[in-house]
């Protein structure tokens, strides 16, 4: 069924990375709305991201809390392209004078994946031998994970999916951390080994939901955007969110999430926990969808009374600002 806004007929510009991911993601958002909006042409632009560039540094250190926005974001205010397709984890908490987060899409499964070397098929995460070597570039994923698995040794990994798949299977690591909505995205679902429960790892903010930037005040594609907003994922993501702001959190850093919305009522589990795991502050609030920021703002206040500012405080000394 066809979108009832009407729009003069116009060629619109989308920005994406050019990673297989992004790429995906895109053409899947650009599909979606030709159902919607056969009258308009949607054209694809792909651009390089500081993050695509640097492969050699751990995230964290890079320091730069538009890693994988900033290029996009120029495109969109030097009007080359009208909006920006990005995972939604990817998109700093504060954006850009004269830029927004548009429209939500309807989030799939939010949760990290283990992913083994064949040697491994027999086991899952708690039954790793120990010294087994873990790759993840999260420090997110990092933190809970030696909270939880304090026998397991932990390095660095970069690269695309495939090429963080091929240096698993080359025996470079044990076993990987990689988001279940990526591998499903790209149709590697069957490398899926185990779905880590969020009682072990809380997922990242936004994570499993596309988030569509574009110009503030643009209503002509903000009337676009609207055709595949999802209004559940929307709530669940600005909680987060405003959970993550107001704790001063970039990308990199030790900061979880889980919601959900039950009756209209939205629950926002959050954490944040020290580089070594030793230190996990956990807590959650629960109130009216309707009110997801505040309830975000909230959450971060309680967590903030436990101490979670002297955490991140010391975690930004170590690794800056990311």
């Amino acid at each position: 069924m066809t979108s009832s806004v009407k729009i003069d007929k116009r060629t619109v510009r989308i920005g994406t990375r050019k990673s297989q991911l992004a790429l995906v993601q895109t053409y899947w958002v650009k599909a979606e709305l030709e159902k919607h909006f056969p009258d308009i042409s949607f054209e694809v632009e792909e651009m390089s991201t500081k993050g695509d560039k640097i492969l050699d540094v751990p995230l964290a250190k890079i320091g730069d809390k538009g890693l994988f926005t900033k290029e996009l974001e120029v495109g969109m205010l030097n009007h080359t392209t009208d909006f920006a397709v990005h995972s939604l984890k990817d998109l700093p908490t504060n954006l850009p004078e004269g830029l927004m987060l548009g429209c939500v899409t309807k989030r799939v499964d939010p949760a990290d994946a283990l992913v083994v070397n064949q040697k491994h098929q027999d086991k899952q995460l708690e039954t790793l031998p120990a010294g087994s070597v873990i790759g993840t570039s999260s420090l997110r994923r990092l933190a809970q994970l030696r909270h939880h698995f304090p026998q397991l040794e932990f390095k660095d990994i970069r690269g695309n999916v495939n090429t963080r798949l091929a240096k698993l299977d080359a025996g470079e690591y044990d076993a990987i951390i990689l988001a279940v909505a990526g591998l499903q995205r790209l149709d590697m679902g069957d490398r899926i080994h185990q779905h880590i429960s969020s009682d072990i790892s809380l997922h990242a903010v936004g994570q499993g939901a596309l988030g569509i930037e574009c110009r503030a005040g643009d209503r002509e594609i903000l009337k676009i955007l609207k055709a595949l907003e999802d209004a559940d994922s929307c709530d669940r993501a600005l909680a987060e969110r405003a959970f993550l702001r107001e704790l001063e959190g970039g990308c990199q850093v030790p900061i979880g999430v889980n919601t959900q919305i039950e009756n209209d009522q939205l629950t926002l589990i959050g954490m944040v926990a020290s580089l070594d795991g030793q230190q996990l502050l956990k807590d959650s609030v629960r109130g009216n969808k309707n009110e997801s920021e505040k309830l975000g703002v909230e959450l971060a206040g309680k967590l903030k009374e436990q101490g979670a500012g002297e955490i991140l405080a010391k975690i930004f000394a170590e690794v800056g600002r990311g």
